[in-house]
């Protein structure tokens, strides 16, 4: 585990911190580590009773606003907290620590309702039967204009069964591949690095390559809109480690040596945070 020194986003290296915790269930799942309560039994003389959490911080750039974790793990750390991903284990670890996200759950297996939306954001943009490729698509169930593509490539490393219209494919098959709309949704925001992500992305982009990017648009990012206060209302981290605004995504892209020629948020009802930001790249 690496602690961040430098945005993630613009690279700039002034930050902005507040004390937060890890929440339990991610602290067990990556570090094995569990909440203890200090009692009188404890005998520690300076150490004050009560319950103790993993410390962190919350971390916000002052020049492209984004809100992100200090955390940044590593490969094997970020395996374990994704291991089984919502299979039986990680559900009942999960319920251990959060009793309702058992209900929550459920909503992941089906196609969420906001879907009709970004495919509407992304049709002008595209030819009508466009070759896709999503990557971090899991089993294709949200991939958009599934029913309307020429060829639907899933690059995920969760090995689930792909849904019917879609393909699982390694590395190789696509660098192989021409595409016309690359997606990346749902994903920037639990990843350790995403500038690198969306650099390795970008190398299999060719000049007529649409790249897709959607974040959940988080409350909190969105009550302090334009400012770079949040990281003193984020006490609390948990799968999602980075929080994007409009201003970090534009500079997360520019980076990455891309062009957004569309972004806006996208109202999503069905969805916990009810928003997410969707930018629409291509090769500068």
């Amino acid at each position: 585990m690496r602690i961040a020194s430098r945005c993630i986003c613009c690279t700039n290296e002034k930050l902005l911190s507040s004390p937060a915790i890890l929440s339990p269930f991610v602290a067990h799942r990556v570090f094995g580590y569990q909440p203890v309560e200090i009692t009188p039994a404890w005998e520690l003389r300076d150490i004050r009773k009560g319950n103790a959490y993993m410390i962190c911080r919350s971390v916000q750039c002052p020049a492209c606003e984004m809100l992100f974790l200090d955390m940044r793990f590593d490969d094997e750390e970020l395996a374990s907290l994704y291991r089984d991903y919502r299979g039986d284990e990680y559900t009942q670890l999960r319920i251990s620590y959060e009793p309702g996200y058992l209900e929550t759950s459920k909503v992941y297996e089906r196609r969420a309702g906001y879907i009709g939306r970004i495919e509407a954001f992304l049709r002008p943009w595209l030819p009508a039967s466009p070759k896709i490729l999503d990557w971090g698509g899991d089993s294709g169930i949200n991939t958009p204009l599934l029913d309307e593509a020429n060829l639907v490539h899933i690059y995920d490393i969760s090995g689930k069964p792909t849904v019917d219209g879609a393909v699982a494919v390694d590395l190789q098959t696509v660098k192989e591949t021409a595409y016309d709309l690359i997606i990346c949704m749902q994903v920037l925001e639990h990843i350790p690095f995403p500038l690198e992500l969306i650099r390795t992305i970008a190398a299999s982009m060719d000049a007529t390559t649409m790249l897709y990017l959607e974040v959940p648009y988080e409350v909190l990012m969105r009550t302090h809109h334009g400012s770079t206060n949040a990281y003193r209302y984020k006490r609390h981290w948990h799968e999602h480690i980075n929080f994007f605004s409009e201003t970090s995504m534009s500079a997360l892209a520019e980076q990455a040596g891309l062009e957004i020629v569309a972004l806006q948020p996208i109202a999503t009802p069905d969805t916990k945070q009810g928003s997410v930001l969707s930018a629409l790249c291509r090769l500068a």
